[in-house]
């Protein structure tokens, strides 16, 4: 994260006329509330202060090779859901149009569990808020991150205002087993969870086939007043924790969609986080540093040579059948009932 802010620095990004750094505060009770269980929070909080036994975490995820016990989780947890707020306020509020908080991202989490790395579950966290502030407001959420976004699905999972699209490796292949094309949504939600499982080493033509196809026909169906989106930069060749097979060359492209989506569909509003990433001197701070200047309208920002990679055909391998296969079934499953949402 560290890096990225350097790259951004460095580029002379937070200069732009219109660019600023906001301070982050930290999430209340109240607001981690809106997308967590009470009992959940309560035994985070009663493990870092020493009235419960670590055991106690077990069943919210906690203690486990995962989600490790360490000091002052809720305060920790609580400081990144804060940004994330900070940057949904600032756009809902229309002071800013887009915002920013790479250290967000923690898409794992559930409503009562901890699981992959992640306690709270900021991006939740954050729509939450928006819905508070804006109840007639529709929120799209796309994941990027080479893992499935579940714990934002399912905590949205039966909630008609929001939208939540995932592109990922297939959960039979990789953590956490989930996000598959049936995975809809439920009762006056169902279509608002869209998900496109990709095979191992699926690289950037299939891909962003994929996200050109799925992203916009879905914002033109559910008509979102937000996009919020998680950015998680592992589905790169070389992330060593999972096996897509995406070059730099496609973060720029990837970048174009959402912030087309979010001008055509939202009127500009986009709230990013960060995400996922195991190259993280290499190949993690550059991709945020490409989405940060797509935000900004300057993606000729970018050195040439940041783009530098192996052919593609060297790292991937073709599956466009599977995915049009798959991405027909997604789209004819979910835009019917976004546009009867979208009423």
């Amino acid at each position: 994260m560290l890096l990225a802010y350097d790259n951004i620095r460095m580029l002379g990004l937070i200069d732009d006329e219109g660019v600023r750094e906001i301070a982050a505060r930290s999430a209340t009770d109240e607001e981690i509330l809106a997308a967590h269980d009470h009992d959940f929070v309560a035994t985070v909080k009663g493990i870092d202060a020493g009235e419960l036994d670590a055991s106690a975490g077990l069943k919210h995820g906690l203690g486990t090779s995962d989600d490790p016990i360490f000091a002052n989780m809720h305060g920790a947890s609580a400081a990144v859901c804060g940004a994330s707020l900070v940057a949904a306020e600032a756009v809902t509020s229309d002071e800013f149009e887009r915002a920013f908080n790479p250290a967000g991202g923690l898409h794992h989490a559930r409503r009562a569990e901890a699981s992959g790395f992640c306690i709270y579950n900021d991006p939740a966290v954050a729509i939450a808020k928006v819905l508070a502030l804006e109840p007639s407001w529709r929120v799209m959420y796309v994941d990027v991150d080479v893992h499935h976004g579940d714990g934002v699905q399912w905590i949205f999972y039966d909630e008609p205002r929001v939208l939540t699209v995932s592109l990922h490796q297939s959960g039979k292949y990789l953590y956490p087993g989930t996000g598959f094309p049936d995975e809809v949504g439920s009762g006056t939600a169902a279509g608002t969870a869209a998900n496109v499982p990709l095979l191992p080493f699926t690289g950037d033509d299939d891909y962003l086939w994929a996200l050109e196809q799925v992203v916009p026909a879905l914002a033109e169906a559910f008509r979102p007043h937000l996009l919020v989106t998680q950015l998680g930069a592992d589905t790169h060749w070389g992330d060593p924790l999972a096996n897509l097979g995406l070059t730099m060359r496609a973060y720029p492209s990837m970048a174009r969609v959402l912030s087309d989506t979010a001008t055509r569909w939202a009127e500009g509003r986009w709230v990013a986080t960060g995400g996922g990433g195991y190259q993280y001197e290499t190949v993690v701070p550059k991709v945020w540093t490409i989405y940060f200047a797509q935000m900004c309208g300057v993606p000729d920002a970018i050195p040439d040579e940041w783009l530098e990679d192996r052919p593609s055909d060297e790292v991937s391998r073709p599956n466009r059948a599977e995915i049009e296969r798959t991405v027909g079934q997604v789209l004819s499953s979910c835009v019917p009932r976004l546009s009867a949402l979208a009423v």
